[in-house]
């Protein structure tokens, strides 16, 4: 591939994603590129790894400037504060960061120990996702949690305690024999912990799971429609609004990171597993990578080459249209036509064919600036998204 030229003013925002992918225990229903840890903490040579891993990445970057960072997992938090100051004191003197940087933490309330979040806060991590999940007993040993309900008020009281009151609450619903009694208890729960945001989501069974290949019994489909709507009520109630499809925030705590993912703005993947996309010149050449999912892989071909690992594509300009709206129809506000041409390269006609369908079968409204989804397209979300496919 030839060499190509980072697009973008000196300074112009970019989000990076550290994936750190091991867990004390694998969850049954989790999807994600996560490992059980055989030892009793993870090898501290992955920091060199993710660090070689951005070098490699560096000269795509050019003069940009990191707005947001997300380390995600697996659980991050099984990683010491230490180790997240060295990696994060590296990064910045290999590349400006804004002075406002929302840097969050995934972490699991079983694995936090007493006074580590000031260890993290000193570290530079501002904002912490806490996988909750549920507050049921016997809900989180169906979902394998290592965690109890007391370990996340802990984690709260530990997180105010250090003086980090950005945090997010994941919440599922519609679990293994969960009633909507229970389910809407969970809301409550983590609405009176006063998290500046909830991530509100079903649970589902995906390929690849214990859960897919042993289904548990489920809430059927009514039910869960009543669990979800009355657990939006009640987060609206206790002053969450729902801006996507699964995120309900505090006025002035949307979470930055995920808004540039659904905007179609760019971000930088490091570590096991993850993902990027990195903007070069429009329309034809945005660029997205895969980094080698085995952690010893990824290790083994870090050490080896100074060129970035892994799978490096570019989207069709076919695909662009379609990639945006995969995203930015998740979100309840929509999005303004001159951010589509500005993150795309195209011209606003390039969906107005597919707009116009969407919006005679009320799925679309228009705004004043653009687009945006109705009650009935965050429903059908995926019918609306596959419209838009080339």
């Amino acid at each position: 591939m030839a060499r190509l030229g980072a697009l973008g003013a000196a300074g112009s925002s970019l989000a990076l994603y550290v994936h750190m992918p091991w867990c004390v225990r694998k969850c049954p229903y989790c999807d994600f590129n996560s490992h059980q840890l055989k030892s009793a903490q993870p090898d501290a040579s992955y920091i060199d790894a993710l660090l070689r891993d951005f070098d490699a990445e560096l000269p795509l970057l050019s003069t940009r400037r990191i707005d947001t960072v997300f380390f995600g997992g697996g659980t991050p938090s099984l990683f010491s504060p230490e180790e997240f100051d060295r990696l994060l004191q590296a990064l910045r003197r290999r590349i400006a960061f804004s002075s406002d940087a929302e840097i969050t933490l995934e972490a699991n309330p079983g694995t936090i120990e007493r006074g580590r979040f000031a260890g993290y806060r000193d570290a530079g991590i501002n904002r912490v996702s806490l996988g909750a999940q549920t507050f049921a007993p016997a809900a989180l040993e169906r979902l394998g949690r290592i965690h109890t309900a007391e370990d996340t008020h802990r984690a709260v009281e530990e997180l105010r305690a250090a003086g980090i009151e950005n945090f997010n609450l994941d919440l599922m619903y519609a679990l293994p024999h969960q009633t909507p009694e229970e389910a809407l208890t969970d809301v409550t729960i983590a609405c009176a912990l006063q998290p500046t945001h909830i991530s509100y989501y079903q649970l589902t069974l995906e390929p690849g799971t214990v859960f897919y290949t042993r289904p548990p019994p489920l809430p059927d489909d009514e039910s869960a429609w009543l669990i979800q709507t009355e657990g939006q009520r009640l987060l609206s109630t206790a002053g969450y609004e729902q801006y996507e499809v699964s995120a309900y925030a505090r006025h002035g705590f949307q979470c930055r990171h995920n808004l540039n993912y659904w905007l179609f703005g760019d971000y930088v993947g490091l570590g096991a597993g993850a993902h990027g996309k990195v903007t070069m010149q429009l329309p034809e050449q945005v660029l997205r990578t895969a980094k080698p999912k085995q952690p010893r892989e990824y290790q083994e071909r870090i050490a080896k080459s100074s060129a970035p690992v892994g799978e490096r594509n570019l989207v069709a300009t076919a695909d662009l249209a379609f990639e945006f709206m995969l995203n930015a129809l998740r979100l309840n506000a929509g999005f303004d036509n001159g951010l589509f041409e500005a993150r795309t390269g195209l011209p606003v006609s390039a969906f107005e064919p597919a707009m116009a369908k969407a919006r005679t079968r009320g799925l679309v409204e228009s705004t004043a600036e653009g687009w945006r989804p109705t009650d009935l397209g965050r429903r059908f979300l995926n019918d609306l998204q596959a419209g838009f496919l080339a």
